[in-house]
């Protein structure tokens, strides 16, 4: 079988803006893999996964990466948050 494979990594938190915190740093880290797509990152709750919060915008940006701002953020992409 080819094509691409999803890697599922479980990880709990306490609410939906502590999983998509989280998700978020856990994106952002990964996004130095070559193989990691941080934009299709997304949370559910554990008893309803076929609902899923986008935690990134996704939207491709020139030269192919993605926008790592929140889903749904105010104002121009970017590729870095500001601090």
């Amino acid at each position: 079988m080819t094509g691409r494979w999803v890697i599922h990594l479980p990880v709990t938190a306490a609410d939906l803006p502590a999983a998509q915190r989280l998700a978020r740093v856990v994106g952002r880290w990964t996004g130095m893999l070559p193989q990691a797509d941080p934009g299709e990152t997304t949370v559910s709750a554990e008893d309803d996964q076929n609902v899923r919060h986008r935690v990134f915008c996704d939207l491709l940006m020139p030269g192919g990466r993605r926008c790592l701002l929140c889903a749904d953020h105010d104002g121009p992409c970017l590729r870095r948050v500001h601090r």
